[in-house]
């Protein structure tokens, strides 16, 4: 059986390069053999941990978890019942429709490989073709993108709302893109890092906020004109507010600015933080509306990533090969280094 190398979880905020048997495709499935695979915050997550509990819910050992969800790649065997595709067809992945487990999250299967079997291979479902006039590495954006255009979805926005997003990372300024492209009428990027909100001003965003020096509600006001809340008070005219970013200081942020009637729509991972100022949240009779993953969205956004993929090229920070996979990792390990590190297996 032929061998092929594969990333994994090791020691904690570290990965294994691997030799694994190269899977063999049934009669219903394919083989992809991966070009790009990006990284994600549940990879770095996955690192942290040091892998994912043999039995989550009593913990326990720790088992090595094959990583990469963001894979594209071509297809160099087909087996004999799949319809739709061909060896030499380029594509990007569903890692959510795989039977064995979701790939790259706890499934038997990691993207980040130089070979990934597609179980119950069919084009729409778990794969979707791609012209070889996109890189296979913004290809690898598919996955997080279909994440963001879900977030817009959940937005609801349209062409005369103003929105604010909070994080500068691949989710928000794609969330920033997707926002545009529906022609809505005033996007802001918030972020303390200023690359980040310079990028954020080159992929489209209409202004952008550095929290860390500005204050954020006055400078909303200042883009967005002046509303208030249920009690008169004076807020921000911001229709909508996006949390791309997780922290606790942007949900209080929002509430403490947040006109009457607006919107946050959460899409990042929460991390730990303060108590909810449900008062405040009442005052302005704020709606709360979770976003998670992309139940429709994963290939609904591929043809749009194809047209507009040089905007959606400028989001990848760092383009490192697998020889040099450790270094990815470090980069997406520390805060501030890096936007979108993408790992390369043209060698």
């Amino acid at each position: 059986m032929p061998l092929m190398k594969s990333v994994r979880t090791g020691a904690v905020n570290e990965v294994d390069v691997v030799e694994t048997e190269r899977p063999a495709p049934g009669p219903r499935d394919a083989l992809v053999r991966i070009r790009a695979c990006g990284i994600c915050g549940t990879d770095v997550t996955f690192l942290h941990m040091g892998g994912m509990p043999a039995q989550a819910h009593l913990g326990g050992e720790m088992l090595p978890v094959p990583l990469g969800h963001e894979p594209a790649g071509e297809v160099v065997e087909v087996g004999a019942e799949v319809s739709g595709l061909k060896v030499g067809d380029r594509v990007v992945v569903n890692p959510q429709d795989a039977p064995t487990g979701i790939i790259g999250c706890g499934g038997e299967y990691g993207g980040m490989s130089e070979y990934l079997l597609i179980e119950n291979a069919e084009v729409g479902q778990s794969v979707a073709v791609f012209p070889d006039t996109v890189p296979f590495d913004v290809a690898s954006l598919n996955e997080p993108m279909a994440v963001a255009r879900h977030c817009v979805n959940r937005t609801e926005a349209g062409p005369t709302d103003k929105v604010v997003v909070f994080g500068a990372g691949p989710i928000g300024l794609g969330a920033a893109i997707w926002l545009k492209l529906r022609a809505v009428r005033h996007v802001v990027v918030a972020d303390v890092i200023p690359s980040r909100l310079e990028k954020a001003l080159a992929v489209g965003a209409d202004a952008v906020i550095n929290s860390a020096e500005e204050d954020v509600t006055s400078r909303l006001t200042e883009l967005h004109g002046q509303s208030a809340n249920a009690l008169g008070q004076p807020r921000p005219g911001t229709d909508i507010y996006i949390d791309a970013a997780g922290a606790a200081a942007v949900f209080n942020t929002v509430v403490a600015s947040a006109k009457w009637g607006a919107k946050l729509v959460m899409v990042a991972m929460q991390k730990k933080g303060s108590e909810i100022d449900l008062g405040g949240m009442l005052r302005s009779e704020l709606t709360l509306v979770a976003s998670q993953g992309y139940p429709t969205e994963i290939f609904e956004v591929t043809p749009e990533l194809v047209e507009h993929q040089e905007r959606f090229a400028r989001l990848i920070s760092h383009r490192v090969p697998l020889s040099d996979v450790e270094r990815a990792f470090e980069l997406a390990l520390t805060p501030g280094a890096a936007e979108k590190v993408v790992v390369t297996l043209d060698e």
